[in-house]
């Protein structure tokens, strides 16, 4: 398996348009944040979690070709506006989309224009397949996947398990119902806003004790806001716990 960080910033994605802090202003290419997403490659297969508001240029640097399943968290902006981009992955076949059946309604309201197209479509829509899936095991093409539920504040969001690999964004709360599902991790990416505690994210201290509580082999953490400094905060992680930066990959 390979795990491909398309982006790993915040809703504002980093630098934040009109802010003159230090990491916004920095040079430094790892503090240059598009809003979260992943991609996995798995059996000759590409999944992407999440379409986030950079998509296309996150499809871009990545050299994508081949979109064969779209998994969502949840229906927040962020996670969700760079839907449009995948009509380039629709051409030959659709591509089907898998999400909580709340989050999927969610988009279909929001995205009407796709799901419940006018007589006239202008420029084209992409062809998506809607797959509803309750919290447990299910499938995307013969490949197990894992819906784990979490907290994101009040609201009710998905993560996800493939094979040893588990990512985790937006959660301010992992219930005890869900913890069997992060056993045994190869790697776990877990959301880490920022250093102050927040009503619905993790913040650094709470996701690094996270981390040590379901002691995976390796932890990256990512959804990270413009006081989180790249450099600074990979100096002050314990081992085997790292920031992630965009076009990261590692392999399983």
């Amino acid at each position: 398996m390979r795990l491909t960080f398309l982006g790993t910033g915040t809703s504002h994605g980093i630098p934040v348009a009109g802010c003159g802090c230090p990491v916004c202003l920095s040079r430094g290419t790892r503090n240059k944040r598009t809003r979260s997403s992943v991609l996995v490659e798995e059996a000759g297969l590409s999944i992407l979690i999440d379409t986030a508001t950079e998509f296309r240029l996150q499809a871009l640097r990545a050299g994508l070709k081949n979109i064969d399943a779209v998994l969502y968290t949840h229906a927040h902006a962020d996670h969700l506006h760079g839907i449009d981009d995948l009509r380039v992955f629709c051409y030959k076949k659709p591509v089907p989309i898998f999400g909580a059946p709340g989050t999927l309604a969610e988009i279909e309201r929001r995205f009407a224009y796709i799901f419940r197209p006018p007589r006239q479509q202008g420029g084209g829509i992409p062809h998506l397949q809607m797959n509803p899936i309750p919290e447990g095991t299910f499938s995307v093409h013969g490949i197990p996947v894992q819906a784990i539920a979490l907290k994101h504040g009040e609201l009710d969001i998905y993560g996800y398990r493939i094979g040893a690999m588990a990512y985790l964004t937006d959660c301010s709360f992992i219930p005890e119902s869900s913890r069997p599902f992060l056993e045994g991790l190869e790697v776990l990416v877990l959301g880490s806003l920022r250093y102050s505690p927040h009503s619905t994210h993790f913040c650094v201290g709470e996701a690094v004790a996270e981390i040590q509580r379901i002691r995976p082999r390796k932890a990256f953490l990512t959804h990270l806001a413009h006081d989180i400094d790249h450099r600074t905060l990979k100096k002050e992680l314990p081992p085997g716990i790292a920031p992630s930066y965009d076009g990261l990959t590692v392999s399983l």
